[in-house]
């Protein structure tokens, strides 16, 4: 009988069995993951191991999002190559510990709420690209050592393998959810390619895994200035493209779990966990969106699944190293594949000609970035700033003014939609100045000024009314449009004439 109870969140509730089971197949998915990661940045593989033991299991235990991964990851991997060919290892701990502190300070000053400028067509972007990047990454188990693609029956064991991989996790939850599919997968696959004495590519083949407990000591650099002016462009680049991932990831996994994390803790613990990620000799890393889908997709929903891929990670390191290379590649390789599906978003393609033609722009530039250039934090930064730009051309379009002459036979200017940088030039052109009487009311009823570039169009308005002798009134601006136009009076000239008639300047 399944026992629910309580574990260091008091609202949840956690089921022992689907917890564990989901750690250990998410632990064996850890390893060819941070193993190849730490070779792409130049390091051992151990580095990498250590990172995904020590960020699974702080941020497994201190994160703002229950069942989320994390671990070493091809992101942070990217960004640290060159400081570890150019530097050492030495360097990439302590840039792991400075970007640590950075994030701590992201999460304290609570930025993590900068999440909610992240388009949705963006999150889509991502996700698509992420889900390529994960699939592409698993065609190199189809090569040999020197990177020519298998042929014949070397091809066709480890296709046969995968696929029946992917088939058990496809068909099992069907039957039973008695155990998570994924991890029978592994172990059917397992038990074919040992008893049957199969010759594919195992874990062993890729790198050894054998070590001990991750060592304590504090990175061997020089504390100088001119250190911190190495590592500090790295450590920074470093945190940012861990929070936009790891907050990203928390995002996605809220929607599939229906619940809602917390970014800022999030945020503290991912700083925390690559603090002692490079004290306890890892490369440090972030949130692993295929880790942490397929431990969702067990069913998992608490901590407890985190800290169990976390510590049977080190068990396998410490004591398993021997079994666990013999893991057949083609069992894991089957496992991403299915995570691949499963990550892209196809409902995409089903609204692709419902979404707006910019929406679609955005997400297919920020797929391409993602998956051609594989920087995330860019690829999401390129697609916000497009984003932006395509809000502020449209609200730019919007601005209109109605005209109207009251029983005082002022000129009657209502103006809708917001005045800011972009629809500047619009609103210019809607006065006629020349033509106008002696006195003009514009009302900002339904309207907002916005920014300098607003507050200055109407000093110049009001300029080219004053050459004619004629003057201007504002009506029914806003609380804060009213604040920034006084606080714009000591860097500009602020012509505005108040008139009692109109209340000047206040709401009615």
């Amino acid at each position: 009988m399944t026992k629910y109870v309580n574990f260091f969140d008091f609202n949840q509730k956690v089921d022992y069995k689907t917890e564990i089971l989901s750690g250990l197949t998410v632990a064996l998915a850890l390893i060819p993951e941070a193993v190849a990661f730490a070779m792409i940045a130049g390091l051992s593989p151990l580095t990498g191991l250590y990172a995904a033991f020590v960020m699974g299991l702080v941020t497994s235990i201190l994160g703002g999002r229950p069942g989320m991964i994390s671990g070493a990851t091809g992101a942070v991997a990217v960004v640290i190559v060159t400081l570890a060919v150019s530097h050492g290892p030495e360097y990439i701990f302590a840039t792991a510990v400075l970007a640590g502190i950075l994030q701590i300070f992201a999460g304290v000053f609570k930025l993590g709420k900068l999440m909610r400028l992240v388009p949705h067509p963006v999150i889509f972007g991502f996700v698509n690209g992420l889900a390529i990047i994960i699939f592409m990454s698993q065609l190199e188990q189809f090569k040999d050592t020197s990177g020519n693609w298998l042929t014949g029956q070397s091809l066709y064991m480890i296709l046969g393998l995968v696929l029946l991989t992917m088939l058990i996790i496809w068909r099992l939850p069907k039957l039973t959810k008695a155990i998570p599919a994924s991890l029978t997968a592994i172990l059917v696959v397992f038990g074919l390619v040992y008893f049957l004495n199969l010759d594919t590519k195992t874990v062993g083949d890729i790198a050894s895994i054998k070590g001990g407990f991750p060592p304590f000591h504090i990175p061997a650099i020089p504390f100088t200035l001119e250190t911190l002016q190495i590592i500090f462009p790295y450590a920074a680049i470093v945190a940012a493209v861990g929070l936009i991932e790891s907050l990203l990831t928390l995002n996605i996994v809220d929607e599939l779990t229906e619940s809602h994390g917390k970014s800022n803790r999030e945020a503290v613990a991912q700083g925390t966990a690559n603090i002692l990620s490079g004290f306890f000799s890892g490369m440090g890393g972030c949130a692993m969106i295929g880790q942490s889908l397929i431990n969702v997709s067990n069913g998992a929903r608490a901590r407890l699944s985190g800290i169990v891929a976390s510590v049977m990670l080190l068990v396998f390191v410490m004591f398993g190293s021997s079994l666990i290379e013999k893991v057949p590649m083609a069992a894991l390789t089957g496992l991403m594949i299915m995570v691949a599906l499963g990550t892209f978003e196809w409902a995409s393609f089903r609204v692709f000609n419902k979404m707006p033609k910019s929406d679609i722009f955005v997400m297919v530039v920020v797929t391409l970035v993602t998956v051609f250039l594989h920087n995330l934090a860019l690829a999401v930064i390129v697609g916000v700033i497009i984003a932006a730009l395509v809000f502020a051309w449209d609200n730019a379009k919007r601005i209109r003014a109605r005209k109207s002459i009251d029983e005082n036979g002022f000129k009657l200017y209502e103006i809708y939609g917001p005045l800011f940088f972009g629809s500047v030039s619009a609103f210019n052109e809607k006065f006629d100045i020349l033509n106008d009487p002696t006195e003009i009311v514009i009302d900002f009823k339904e309207s907002r000024v916005v920014d300098m570039s607003a507050i200055e169009a109407l000093n110049k308005l009001t300029e080219r009314y004053q050459k004619q002798n004629k003057k201007i009134h504002l009506k029914h601006l806003s609380p804060d449009c009213r604040n920034l136009i006084k606080n714009a009076e000591s860097i500009i000239e602020v012509n505005i004439i108040e008139d009692p008639t109109y209340n000047v300047m206040l709401n009615k």
